[in-house]
């Protein structure tokens, strides 16, 4: 099937990932785009006027059953998270996000969606398997046996249940993509609820502009990741909602660096070298996580291939325009005078 000429509901479309991709729709022959997020226009990331744009909470089902009335596809991306040092200290929060996807689950069968597409994590992968920075890569079947990060990988498994059973008993078709690090510009990069890849920016841009030439690393630098550019994402996610492909899929790049290597990497865009201080006793995640790309390969023919060197350039320099500008405008408030009109 095609997302052109469907009437396409996006869930959480005022966070970083969903206001990619209500632009991304909007420009790509949809019907209409109804774009929900709980949070106050004036925080989305992105606002585009072209898209239905409306606050609601989809924690309750009756929010839900508004949201998705009309729509032929509903892509689930709202969630309650966060970088590490967010959804560590933040597992109760993390777990209530099961209601948002049970009632929206809920909500397209009542309503007759033709195709919900959900939002799944790397989270949800066995910790077993995660134990050294010199990971293999993780293939889908090893979220089983089940031992995924407390919290917001077992609200992820469970949700990922819940849309097989969905489909099972109920004939919704359900499509699910585990995304691996999504970074890039229009996202969180300040307040706590940042990833890695904005954080490193931002603490590499402060040491800059502010002369003292260190910076403090969560863990001691070895952690392994793979960083996956939101323009991969959002591509990745719509072949994975247009496919015929029911089972869960790595969607994630295979780029493996260390927290050290990524350090470098913004250390070079920026033109300083920083003293790293290693803060031990900081949320640090796993050891060691990346993806691995055959079941997508194999399926798709595609699977992510924007280089980290070029996605972490585009990255670092928008939020230093960001930062450059946060004396004179709060950071919602400019993205949203932006591109309001977009």
């Amino acid at each position: 099937m095609t997302l052109k000429g469907k009437r396409v509901l996006v869930c959480g479309a005022g966070g970083f990932i969903g206001g990619h991709m209500v632009r991304n729709l909007l420009s790509s022959g949809v019907a209409s785009v109804r774009a929900v997020d709980i949070k106050p226009k004036t925080e989305w990331y992105q606002v585009l006027a072209e898209a239905e744009n409306l606050v609601l909470d989809l924690s309750e089902k009756r929010n839900c059953l508004h949201a998705a009335q009309g729509n032929d596809i509903v892509i689930q991306l709202a969630a309650d998270m966060g970088g590490m040092g967010f959804i560590e200290s933040n597992k109760a929060l993390c777990m209530l996000n099961v209601l948002v996807n049970t009632h929206m689950l809920l909500a397209a069968r009542d309503c007759a969606v033709e195709r919900f597409f959900y939002s799944s994590s790397a989270c949800v992968y066995n910790g077993a398997k995660q134990l050294s920075p010199a990971v293999i890569p993780l293939r889908e079947e090893d979220a089983y046996p089940a031992m995924p990060e407390d919290g917001y990988g077992w609200e992820k498994l469970f949700s990922e249940r819940m849309c097989r059973h969905f489909e099972e008993d109920f004939g919704l078709e359900c499509r699910m993509a585990r995304y691996h690090n999504v970074y890039g510009p229009f996202g969180t990069w300040s307040g706590g609820r940042e990833k890695a890849p904005a954080a490193l920016c931002r603490k590499v841009i402060e040491a800059k502009l502010s002369g003292k030439r260190e910076i403090e690393i969560w863990g001691d630098g070895s952690q392994t990741r793979s960083f996956m550019y939101i323009d991969d994402c959002i591509l990745g996610t719509r072949l994975i909602t247009e496919s015929n492909v029911r089972e869960p899929l790595n969607l994630g790049s295979s780029e493996l660096v260390t927290i050290d290597q990524l350090v470098t990497l913004v250390e070079g865009l920026a033109g300083v070298h920083l003293k790293r201080r290693y803060n031990l006793l900081a949320p640090r995640g796993v050891n060691g996580r990346n993806s691995d790309n055959t079941r997508i390969q194999q399926r798709l023919g595609w699977s992510p291939s924007i280089a980290l060197c070029d996605g972490m350039a585009r990255t670092y320099h928008w939020i230093e325009r960001e930062m450059n500008q946060s004396s004179r405008l709060p950071h919602h408030a400019g993205v949203l005078e932006r591109y309001a009109t977009a």
